[in-house]
């Protein structure tokens, strides 16, 4: 465990740098040992892409197809915002945690705010007729149709989301 910035990672002989984790070219996926990766960062757009960039630069080395990475992108910057918009509400005092998890065949990331929370059951649905002109509820409808899985904490503060290699991404 080594740390970085406020975060930590796990690696086999690697080293953090003040962002992100950096370790060796992954040389065969299937063998490379998964990449985890926990930080917190203050409430700061920057630190959001700095974040972002991070994590999106380690799925090709898992052999993760454009077309994946695109869906995964998309999630992780709508989940990124909200948790400093909605959650932190533009807050520097706040921070938002993220743990990380990527393999050839599994992105898991958990982004936690200091915000009081939501219902995500009481965001009404962006695709009726009725709410087309609303701006709310977008971000969550495309988390949940880029990414396998989406699940928040009963605080409604965390959303934890699972990618799982979709068959025809897999790089031989």
């Amino acid at each position: 465990m080594l740390k970085a910035s406020g975060g930590w990672c796990v690696e086999p002989g690697g080293a953090c740098n003040s962002v992100c984790p950096s370790d060796a070219t992954v040389v065969n996926q299937t063998e490379q040992a998964p990449w985890h990766w926990e930080h917190r960062f203050p409430t700061d757009l920057q630190a959001a892409r700095d974040v972002l960039r991070c994590i999106l630069d380690k799925l090709p080395q898992y052999g993760w197809g454009s077309r994946d990475v695109f869906g995964i992108h998309l999630a992780l910057e709508e989940a990124l915002v909200n948790a400093m918009k909605h959650g932190n509400r533009m807050d520097p005092n706040k921070q938002v945690h993220l743990r990380c998890f990527v393999s050839a065949q599994e992105v898991w990331v958990q982004i936690t705010d200091q915000g009081q929370g939501f219902d995500p059951n009481q965001i009404p649905d962006c695709t009726a007729p009725e709410n087309l002109e609303r701006p709310c509820g977008r971000g969550l409808m495309l988390m949940r149709n880029f990414m396998t899985q989406v699940q928040f904490n009963e605080r409604g503060n965390q959303v934890t989301m699972i990618k799982r290699r979709s068959p025809s991404q897999l790089q031989s």
